[in-house]
């Protein structure tokens, strides 16, 4: 049987002032997505407000569970998603910041017989 991978997450611009909830099936995709938009038109929420900081990150093996996850955390108040991400990640740390990723202690969420860690995400050149 074919494992599906499914992610809700919550990105942050440097500031940690604006937060974007989303689900991807691909995280790292997603996330250099966000970072393209805001280097490049800002036709999105995210790339407008330069959301593309990840904070926090959930995995599901189903769908419609990711999405209704996504759908519970995105009608939250801000103080109840904040308490959320610090639970996981307690400093606000950038979860795909390369720095971080270097230090080798970030959070990985279990899939199956795997552990999943964000890459790093890589600014690329206006169009």
């Amino acid at each position: 049987m074919v494992q599906h991978n499914y992610y809700v997450y919550i990105t942050t611009n440097p500031g940690r002032t604006v937060l974007y909830t989303g689900v991807t099936n691909d995280l790292d995709r997603r996330l250099q997505e966000h970072l393209d938009d805001n280097m490049n038109d800002r036709k999105t929420f995210a790339g407008k407000y330069f959301c593309y900081n990840l904070v926090y990150f959930e995995w599901y093996p189903d769908i419609l569970e990711a999405i209704g996850r996504e759908k519970e955390i995105k009608g939250w108040i801000r103080a109840k998603k904040e308490k959320l991400i610090e639970s996981f990640n307690p400093a606000w740390r950038f979860l795909n910041d390369p720095q971080e990723i270097a230090k080798g202690d970030l959070p990985q969420w279990h899939i199956g017989d795997d552990y999943w860690q964000p890459g790093p995400i890589q600014p690329s050149k206006p169009n």
